[in-house]
């Protein structure tokens, strides 16, 4: 898992804020930084705008489970650096990205929110979700926040959850439809497409002699999607627009006498494609097409590609 990189601590934290203003606290994982999240972060947000105050968001990093479970660790949706972006561009003034480390889960439940408060004393609200879980044990709950809060006079606000076809939108709820390929689902939940971000690489140009060149971007997530053949668009700084494109994420089992390191191949679809090696490309996956699979001939690659290309024009023609 790579690190969130220039996002202060806590104790860091409540050096560099302004003192003379409240702040309000969105506290979280936040890791999709999914629609229930932007439920928490939006009343942080907007209660802070209206009293003039500052807005941040108090995440974690590791997950937990990094930490209990080290074999069956929760692989994660987005990266550090990746969901401290997407935090930031919800209108908050900082991310808090507080070291999740043994010492830290040993904090009791009744100390966690004196804790915070001791770090940022101009703390005047917390946001958080109406499932959140803090202190040793997890014991901690919206209740208990909200009994300490009274106690320290802060203001403690509990978001209900968002839902999404009759069941609650969660972080865990997302990774089971990136495994099975349900976009519609994952970027329903998600309010936004499920997107890559990567640097263009040489490849060997197998693409090209394919009559099909792509674009290779050695991505390798905590949480990989299903492989396979997937409509998407794809976004650089060559170019304003996203151009529409489809995209095979796997091993190339037809190409590849070994076992690589998955790979993100992105052939765009009938245009001049403006990128190439070295380009920062961002891909956002919209509808799996099909599983990969490995072909007994060249011919029988060749002639699914184009079947694949056929099939996600069709999605872009709908």
């Amino acid at each position: 898992m790579s690190q969130p990189a220039n996002f202060p601590s806590l104790a860091a934290a409540g050096a560099a804020l302004p003192p003379a203003r409240p702040l309000h606290l969105a506290i979280g994982m936040f890791d999709g930084v999914h629609l229930g999240h932007r439920a928490v972060i939006a009343a942080a947000v907007e209660s802070a705008r209206r009293c003039g105050g500052l807005a941040a968001v108090l995440t974690f990093w590791p997950h937990p489970s990094a930490l209990f479970r080290p074999d069956a660790r929760v692989r994660l949706i987005m990266d550090g650096a990746a969901r401290a972006r997407a935090l930031l561009a919800l209108g908050v003034d900082a991310v808090i990205t507080q070291p999740f480390t043994p010492e830290f889960a040993r904090i009791a439940a009744e100390e966690f929110l004196p804790q915070v408060r001791g770090h940022l004393p101009q703390l005047a609200a917390v946001y958080a979700g109406e499932n959140f879980r803090f202190g040793q044990g997890r014991r901690g709950d919206i209740a208990l926040l909200v009994t300490e809060g009274r106690r320290l006079g802060l203001e403690v606000f509990s978001a209900p959850r968002v839902g999404l076809n009759g069941e609650p939108i969660s972080s865990s709820r997302i990774r089971a439809s990136l495994a099975t390929g349900a976009m519609d689902e994952a970027n329903a939940m998600l309010g936004r497409a499920y997107a890559a971000e990567g640097v263009v690489a040489p490849g060997r140009h197998l693409g090209r002699t394919l009559g099909f060149p792509t674009l290779n971007l050695p991505w390798v997530p905590d949480l990989a999607p299903r492989f396979g053949v997937y409509a998407v668009r794809v976004a650089g700084a060559k170019s304003p627009v996203p151009f529409s494109a489809v995209a095979n994420y796997g091993l190339r089992p037809t190409v590849e006498a070994s076992t690589p390191a998955p790979l993100l191949e992105v052939h765009v679809l009938g245009e001049a494609c403006p990128f190439g090696e070295g380009d920062a490309l961002t891909v956002e996956w919209l509808r799996f097409l099909r599983p990969e699979e490995k072909f007994a001939t060249i011919a029988d690659l060749r002639a699914q590609i184009a079947r694949d290309c056929d099939a996600a024009k069709d999605f872009f023609l709908r």
